[in-house]
């Protein structure tokens, strides 16, 4: 497969830019929002650098936005390709840790959950990098808040 070049974007379908971006936003906020952290959630010790809560929000939008342009781009050059098929797993597992961590109050669950997240979306970058620089690259502030997310998880779970 050939590197991303900006000239072979222009033909790609703008609807679809807007479709994985939408899509990629209105899911992550709407299971954001039916899982949202309760009492119990509230109830739990958290380690010191545990972020405000007004932080998860405006980190995650950005994100979502990120992710969905990445997926968008490496499905214009290679929509079958073993980068598309990753990115597809670590949206599954992105969209599934929220109803570990918060609706089954299931921590140690959820930490598997987001460290497998954590693997795909890094494998993500190595895969995406040899069609989509740009997309690739779109990922590493994804990777970096997963991680921190990773950490922060398996603090909480071994706090309670």
């Amino acid at each position: 497969m050939s590197i991303h070049t900006p000239q072979s974007m222009k033909s790609a379908p703008l609807l679809a830019l807007v479709l994985f971006v939408v899509g990629v936003v209105v899911v992550g906020s709407a299971i954001g929002y039916l899982t949202a952290p309760g009492e119990w959630y509230q109830s739990l010790q958290k380690p010191p650098f545990n972020p405000p809560s007004w932080v998860f929000g405006p980190v995650w939008t950005i994100l979502y936005i990120l992710i969905g342009v990445a997926g968008w781009r490496v499905w214009t050059v290679a929509p079958r390709g073993l980068a598309m098929v990753l990115w597809v797993v670590q949206m599954a597992l992105n969209w599934l840790w929220s109803p570990v961590f918060f609706a089954a109050q299931m921590p140690w669950a959820a930490l598997v959950v987001v460290a497998a997240m954590l693997a795909a979306i890094v494998w993500f970058i190595v895969e995406a990098r040899k069609v989509d620089r740009i997309a690739s690259g779109l990922f590493v502030p994804y990777a970096a808040w997963v991680a921190f997310a990773t950490v922060l998880n398996g603090s909480i779970a071994a706090l309670n």
